[in-house]
C-alpha cells in the first residue's frame, strides 16, 4: 500500500512539465526516475540520498542515471506527493532557474486552492 500519492503538477492549460519532461527522456532513464519515485510514494518519510530537502516546502528526488544526474523537485499536500519541475543537473549547486521554477508552480498551486 503506497504512503503516498502521486500526481503531476499541471498548467492551467492543462499541460503537465514533468510528465512532458519524463516522456523526452531516453526510456532506461525514465525508469530510472520512476523507480526513485515510487521509492519515496512507498517509503515516505525518506531521507538521503534518494531524498532531500531544499526548503520551503520543497523536495527533490535524487536519482543517478548511467551518465547524468537527474532532480525532481516536489511538494506534499497531505498525502499526497505532487511533481512540480524534473530537470538534468549539470553543477553540483540546484541551479537557481529550476529552483524558481518549482517555487513558482508551488505558488500557483496554493493559490488555487
Amino acid at each position: 500500500m503506497p504512503r503516498l500519492t502521486v500526481r503531476f503538477y499541471s498548467e492551467a492549460s492543462g499541460s503537465e512539465p514533468v510528465r512532458d519532461w519524463l516522456r523526452s527522456l531516453p526510456h532506461d532513464e525514465r525508469r530510472e526516475i520512476g523507480t526513485d519515485i515510487k521509492t519515496v510514494q512507498f517509503g515516505w518519510p525518506i531521507g538521503m540520498p534518494v531524498v532531500d530537502h531544499i526548503g520551503n516546502g520543497i523536495w527533490e528526488v535524487r536519482s543517478r542515471l548511467s551518465t547524468r544526474i537527474a532532480r525532481v523537485l516536489f511538494t506534499l499536500e497531505d498525502n499526497t506527493m505532487i511533481l512540480l519541475h524534473g530537470f538534468i543537473k549539470k553543477n553540483r549547486k540546484t541551479p537557481k532557474l529550476d529552483l524558481d521554477l518549482a517555487r513558482q508552480r508551488l505558488k500557483k498551486l496554493r493559490s488555487t486552492k
